[in-house]
C-alpha cells in the first residue's frame, strides 16, 4: 500500500502539506483534488522521487512499477507507434537482451528470454498501443508517422498512451484530458475503470472524475483527507463538514464574546476575581474554530452586448476544409439570441474547423456565411493562448483594448479573474496555462460580444474558474457555441446540440448519454477502425440505416432514461431539503428549551428525509442498472454484433 505519515512538504519557503497522513490500498483510484497551489503536482513529484519529504515518511512497495505521462514533448524521427511502446520498459528490455542473446549464440539465454516475454504477452504489445493510439483519437496510418510531425497536443497524447502501455502497478495521472476530446475522454474513462493497479489522478473535470474515482483525497490548508466514494460524494461529505465548522465556529465565538463580558466586567471585583480567572484560563486553552471561507476567487459576468440583432448568423449550405478538400459539406442553420448550442461529433469530422467558419477565421469553400450588421464575435480557441503578448500585463492587453478607461476600473475587472494585486501588472510570459486562459476569457468579456464561439475553454481551467465561467454563461444575452470534453459544462450550458459527423452537421435529438450510446453502436458498426477503412460504412443508404437503427433504440431506452431522469430530480429536491434541515439543526437557539416542539418537528422531518432520501438513490441504482442492461441486450447478440431494432 502507499503510506504518507506525519508528512510535510515544501516548495522553497512554503509549506505546502504539513504533518499529513495518508493510507491508499493496493486498487483504489483517487481523485486528489485541491485549489490550485496547494501542492498536488508536488505530491505526485515527491511519488516518482523527484522530491524528499521534510519531514515524515512516504513509503510504497519496492518492487511497484510507477507509470506518469510526462510533461516533456519529444520532436524525434521515431514513429508514434514504436514510442508508445517504448512505455512497456521491461518489455524493451527483454527484447534487447534476446538480441544481443541471439547475436551470441546463447541458447539456454534465448530460452529463457523466450519464455519471460511469453509470460508477459509480448507478442500482443504491438496490438494493444496500436488500440491505444485509436482509443485516444489517432487516424489509421498515423502509428507510422514520426512523433516530429504531430504537434504538441497530439505529443502529449502520445505520452498519454506511453504511460497506459507500461504495466504499472501505480499510475499517476495529471489533467490527462486537457488535450483530449470528448470521444478520447469516454475512452479513458473506461480504460481506467478496467485498470487493475492503483490510480491517483488529478482532475478539473467532474463528470470524469465521478465515473473513475473510488475515493477523493483532498488537499486544504496543509493537510490531506480522505473522503469514501466519487467526487459528487466528496463535495456533498465536505458541505455539510463546512456547514457543521461554521456553526460551530458562529456559537464558540458568541462563548468567547460571553465570557470576554464577564472578564471585563468582574476582573476587578474582589468576590468574582477568582471566576474571572478561571474564565480567562478557559478562553487561554480553547482551541478556536476556524471560520469557513469561501475558495473561489472568481466573480464576472458577460457585459450586455451593445446590440443583439436577430438572427445574428446564418450558414446557407456552407462546406468547409483545407486545401480544397470539404471536411464538412451542406451546412444550413441560424444562429439567435439566447441559443445554446453545443457541438458534439467524433474526432477529425469537423467541429473546430465548423466554429472557425463561423467566426469567420476560415473562408467558406462553397456556400454563404451571412452575418449581422452588429455581430460582435467573441471566439476562444487554444491558439490564442498563444497570440498573447509574452511581456505585456494583464492590465497592458485591456488597456490596448480600451485605453480610455480608468486603470483602476480595469483592475477591479480583472480582480474578478484572479488577477489582483502584482499579478495585474506582471508579464504573462510565466503564466502557467490556466492563468493564460483566464486572461484570454477576460478579454474577451471586457469586449461585450454577442455571439460566443467557444472551442475547449476549460483546458487548464481549475474547477472554481470552470464555476464562474458556466455562472457566468448562463446569464449571458447572446448565443453560445460551445465545443468542450467537459460534459458538465455542455449539460450546464447547451440545451441543443448539432451532431458534426459524416461530412454533414444535423440536430442531434438526444443528450449526452444518448450520444455515448451513439459512438458506440459506430464503434461497433464500424468494426472498431475507421470509417475510411471500410468504405461500404460511408454509403448513404448504410448512414441511413444507421440513424434509423439510432433513433430506434433512443425510444426504445427512453422510457428508462426518462425514469433515472425523474429519480435524479426528486434526488436533487431531497437533497435541498435535507441541507434546509441540515442548517436548521445547526443553529445553537435550536436546542432551547422554548424551540422543543420545533426541534422535534425538524428532527422527524429530517428523519423521513433521510429515508425518502435512501429510497430514491435505491430505486436510482436499480433503474441505472436496468438502463445498461436494456442498452447492451439491444446493441450485442450473443456474438457480440449490433442486432437490429426489433431484436432479429
Amino acid at each position: 500500500m502507499l503510506r504518507l505519515e506525519h508528512l510535510s512538504l515544501r516548495r522553497g519557503t512554503r509549506v505546502l502539506i504539513q504533518d499529513a497522513d495518508l493510507t491508499i490500498h493496493p486498487g483504489w483510484r483517487v481523485g486528489v483534488t485541491g485549489a490550485n497551489g496547494t501542492g498536488k503536482s508536488s505530491l505526485f513529484a515527491l511519488l516518482r522521487g523527484e522530491l524528499a519529504p521534510d519531514q515524515g515518511e512516504c513509503s510504497l512497495p519496492s518492487d511497484w512499477v510507477i507509470a506518469h505521462v510526462a510533461q516533456e514533448v519529444e520532436g524525434s524521427e521515431r514513429s508514434a507507434l514504436d514510442y508508445v511502446m517504448d512505455g512497456d520498459g521491461e518489455l524493451r528490455r527483454l527484447q534487447e537482451e534476446l538480441a544481443r542473446a541471439q547475436a551470441a549464440g546463447e541458447g539456454t539465454r534465448v530460452g529463457e528470454l523466450h519464455a519471460r516475454l511469453d509470460a508477459i504477452d509480448a507478442w500482443t504489445a504491438e496490438s494493444r498501443a496500436g488500440r491505444l493510439l485509436h482509443g485516444l483519437g489517432f487516424q489509421p496510418g498515423d502509428e507510422r508517422r514520426p512523433m516530429a510531425s504531430f504537434s504538441g497536443g497530439w505529443r502529449m497524447r502520445l505520452n498519454l498512451g506511453r504511460a497506459l502501455m507500461c504495466r504499472s502497478d501505480l499510475l499517476l495521472l495529471d489533467e490527462p484530458t486537457n488535450h483530449l476530446d470528448l470521444e478520447a475522454v469516454l475512452w479513458l474513462e473506461q480504460w481506467l475503470a478496467a485498470y487493475p493497479g492503483t490510480l491517483l489522478l488529478i482532475s478539473h473535470d467532474r463528470d470524469f472524475l465521478d465515473r473513475v474515482v473510488t475515493h477523493v483525497a483532498h488537499i486544504e490548508q496543509g493537510g490531506i483527507r480522505l473522503y469514501t466514494g466519487d467526487y459528487s460524494a466528496f463535495e456533498l461529505a465536505r458541505a455539510e463538514a463546512l456547514a457543521r465548522q461554521q456553526a460551530l465556529h458562529e456559537r464558540q465565538q458568541r462563548e468567547i464574546e460571553h465570557m470576554e463580558k464577564f472578564v471585563a466586567r468582574f476582573r476587578a471585583k474582589a468576590s468574582k476575581a477568582r471566576q474571572a480567572q478561571s474564565r480567562l484560563k478557559a478562553l487561554e486553552r480553547m482551541t478556536r474554530v476556524a471560520s469557513v471561507h469561501a475558495d473561489s476567487p472568481f466573480r464576472f459576468a458577460f457585459r450586455e452586448p451593445a446590440r443583439l440583432p436577430d438572427p445574428l448568423l446564418k450558414l446557407d449550405r456552407v462546406a468547409g476544409g483545407y486545401g480544397g478538400t470539404a471536411v464538412i459539406q451542406a451546412v444550413k442553420f441560424s444562429l439567435h439570441p439566447g441559443a445554446r448550442l453545443g457541438l458534439l461529433g467524433p474526432n477529425g469530422a469537423g467541429k473546430s474547423t465548423l466554429i472557425r467558419i463561423m467566426a469567420g477565421d476560415l473562408a467558406p469553400l462553397t456556400g454563404t456565411r451571412e452575418p449581422a450588421p452588429d455581430l460582435a464575435v467573441g471566439y476562444f480557441a487554444q491558439h490564442q493562448l498563444e497570440q498573447l503578448d509574452p511581456q505585456a500585463s494583464p492590465l497592458l492587453h485591456l488597456q490596448r483594448l480600451d485605453s480610455r478607461i480608468r486603470e483602476q476600473e480595469l483592475r477591479n475587472f480583472l480582480g474578478g479573474f484572479g488577477f489582483v494585486g502584482d499579478q495585474a501588472l506582471a508579464p504573462v510570459a510565466p503564466f502557467s496555462g490556466g492563468e493564460k486562459a483566464r486572461l484570454v476569457l477576460a478579454l474577451l468579456v471586457w469586449q461585450r460580444p454577442n455571439l460566443l464561439l467557444l472551442d475547449e475553454p476549460t483546458n487548464h481551467l481549475d474547477m472554481e474558474m470552470r464555476h464562474a465561467l458556466e455562472q457566468a454563461l448562463q446569464d449571458f444575452e447572446g448565443a453560445v457555441v460551445l465545443v468542450s470534453h467537459d460534459r458538465h459544462m455542455l449539460r450546464s450550458v447547451c440545451d441543443e446540440f448539432l451532431l458534426v459527423a459524416d461530412g454533414g452537421a444535423q440536430t442531434f435529438a438526444g443528450d449526452l448519454d444518448d450520444y455515448r450510446d451513439w459512438l458506440a453502436a459506430r464503434e461497433r458498426t464500424q468494426g472498431g477502425g475507421d470509417a475510411r477503412e471500410t468504405g461500404g460504412e460511408q454509403s448513404a443508404a448504410a448512414r441511413k440505416a444507421r440513424k434509423r437503427d439510432e433513433a430506434a433504440l433512443r425510444q426504445r431506452l427512453k422510457p428508462l432514461r426518462d425514469q433515472v431522469k425523474r429519480l435524479e430530480r426528486e434526488h436533487e429536491t431531497l437533497e435541498r431539503e435535507k441541507q434546509t434541515l441540515d442548517q436548521s439543526l445547526a443553529d445553537p437557539a435550536i436546542y432551547e428549551a422554548s424551540a422543543r416542539e420545533r426541534l422535534q418537528s425538524l428532527l422527524g422531518r429530517q428523519a423521513e428525509t433521510a429515508r425518502r432520501l435512501a429510497e430514491v438513490e435505491s430505486a436510482w441504482l436499480e433503474a441505472c442498472e436496468a438502463l445498461e442492461a436494456a442498452a447492451a441486450d439491444l446493441l450485442h447478440d450473443e456474438t457480440g454484433e449490433v442486432k437490429s431494432i426489433d431484436g432479429r
